[in-house]
């Protein structure tokens, strides 16, 4: 049954929350801070997605999201739903994200460690990105780009489901986004290129097919000149968008405290958590604490059964063009920051 919330109109034939519905934040188009006419537009959308012949994610929380997406534009939010459940099919990502399994995550995370640790001070997901370790070339003597991907949108599906409605139940109001923390450390003239490459391909994944899910992103040990860079660039940006980002040089620490809690922050980047093994590999936060955890929808749904890994490791290899550009991707990247 959907959740009782005077506050915003639910669907009991999709709407099966077990968290809080409403954004805390009187936002327009957000969550319970709807007009009659947004309303109306989530029930359009979700009747022409009926006749297409879709029956899955009609939730109010998600066709809004791509509603907010596109700027309450019915056609155009129907379009991007489309492509994305085309996405999925292709994908095959139900069944990936219920049995994907990779046992090379810890040697791929020495070259690029991308995880999710803890909460900031809004209760939101803390997800962090150190670009500056980056190493294709040894990176594919480990895994291949095409399981990266693979991981990458496996993730995703769990920051969906169960990280963030676990982090709804704890703050006791819906989040929808993370904060970001995206460490520029040693990404030099060296590295550049294939920084650059994770920055485009992210676009297609996480623009596209997950929408409104950037709450705020810092950009740590940002090089010399990125911010006169960035100065210019915002000029194009939507106003919104600007506001949720930060770029800082090395003495960031202040600021990031401000938002994410010390108990929360990894030391090597100012905080006081340091973890048994490690924080990249913990994944600790709401989503694993048996007070606020649930299982997850898509646990609950289709057969199981492990995919073959047998062929994750192909011997050691050089990166060509080709791999790079099928390369997984930083989760926060140019052109997502210009349609958050």
């Amino acid at each position: 049954m959907a959740a009782e919330n005077p506050t915003i109109q639910l669907d009991p034939k999709y709407d099966d929350y077990d968290f809080p519905t409403t954004a805390p934040v009187a936002q327009s188009g957000h969550p319970g801070h709807t007009t009659p006419q947004q309303d109306a537009q989530v029930y359009q959308l979700r009747m022409k997605l009926e006749q297409d012949g879709y029956t899955e994610r009609l939730d109010t929380l998600t066709l809004l999201r791509f509603l907010r997406a596109r700027k309450f534009d019915v056609k155009l939010a129907e379009q991007m739903f489309v492509d994305c459940e085309k996405w999925r099919k292709d994908f095959n990502l139900d069944d990936l994200t219920r049995n994907f399994d990779y046992p090379e995550k810890a040697q791929v995370f020495e070259y690029y460690p991308q995880y999710y640790h803890k909460t900031d001070k809004d209760g939101r997901p803390v997800y962090i990105e150190q670009l500056g370790k980056i190493d294709l070339a040894a990176m594919y003597k480990i895994t291949t780009a095409e399981r990266m991907l693979q991981n990458l949108a496996v993730e995703y599906e769990k920051l969906s489901d169960p990280r963030l409605p676990a982090c709804s139940r704890k703050a006791g109001k819906l989040l929808e986004t993370c904060c970001t923390i995206m460490d520029l450390k040693g990404v030099g003239i060296t590295k550049v290129s294939s920084v650059y490459s994770y920055i485009r391909q992210a676009s297609a994944m996480s623009q596209n097919y997950y929408p409104e899910r950037l709450g705020r992103l810092y950009l740590i040990n940002a090089p010399w000149g990125f911010s006169s860079v960035f100065s210019i660039v915002k000029g194009f940006l939507d106003p919104v968008t600007v506001e949720k980002i930060h770029v800082l040089g090395s003495s960031y620490q202040k600021e990031l405290l401000g938002q994410v809690p010390a108990e929360n922050l990894p030391t090597i980047f100012g905080g006081q958590c340091d973890c048994p093994g490690g924080c990249a590999l913990n994944d600790v936060g709401p989503w694993t604490d048996p007070e606020y955890a649930r299982p997850a929808k898509w646990q609950q749904k289709g057969p199981q059964h492990i995919i073959d890994n047998t062929a994750t490791n192909p011997g050691p290899t050089t990166a060509t063009a080709g791999d790079e550009a099928a390369a997984p991707v930083a989760e926060t990247n140019a052109e997502e920051i210009a349609h958050a």
